[in-house]
């Protein structure tokens, strides 16, 4: 892939509540019925109990038994930020999708927004998933992004966007969704609460 000038801008954003309305994994939960195995392991994660990588692949072996396309299905149907996949589809050529969620499940939203993608990996049989090959760490993403482009700029709003945002030129927390992490605030160069208002500062930074 060429960037886009000699001044070229790579945009880099969070999927979860960030491009869409609302956290993949617990929509894909309760649409099977699977809440509170989900969120008593959100809640591990969250209490520090059970790091990011270990708990998103106990994630993954609780859906296992899940026909890769019967997630495909619940993924297909949530929505997304309009405004933002508005301007994605304006710039598909510099924007990425840079989440930990796996390849194999997010495929119908990666197809709607027609960008490319930095995702975890998953390993498939047919319509099954068998495991988690690779677990994306978003810093990886914006440190071969850097090596492409003249800037990075990162847009999330949750505590695992932070080493996203310590790479890249600009980090914009969004809470668009739910208000971002106070920690990632505090490495943001901008915070905004609203789409539009984000996409005004995108445009003015493309």
């Amino acid at each position: 892939m060429s960037p886009s000038g000699p001044a070229s801008t790579a945009f880099a954003f969070d999927l979860d509540g960030t491009l869409t309305c609302e956290e993949l994994l617990p929509v894909i939960a309760e649409e099977l019925s699977l809440s509170r195995e989900m969120a008593t392991l959100t809640r591990l994660t969250l209490d520090g109990t059970i790091d990011f990588e270990d708990s998103f692949r106990l994630r993954c072996a609780i859906l296992r038994a899940v026909p890769i396309s019967r997630v495909r299905d619940i993924v297909a149907e949530v929505a997304l930020t309009e405004a933002l996949a508005d301007f994605i589809s304006a710039h598909a050529e510099d924007c990425y999708v840079v989440t930990g969620n796996l390849d194999v499940w997010i495929r119908p939203i990666l197809d709607r927004l027609g960008c490319r993608a930095f995702t975890s990996v998953g390993r498939a049989e047919g319509d099954h998933l068998l495991g988690v090959d690779t677990v994306l760490r978003k810093s990886t993403a914006v440190a071969e992004l850097n090596t492409r482009y003249d800037r990075v700029v990162a847009v999330g709003d949750s505590v695992n966007d932070i080493s996203m945002f310590e790479l890249a030129d600009i980090g914009i927390a969004y809470g668009g969704v739910h208000d971002p992490a106070d920690d990632l605030i505090e490495v943001a160069d901008y915070a905004t609460y609203r789409e539009e208002a984000l996409c005004r500062l995108l445009n003015t930074l493309s």
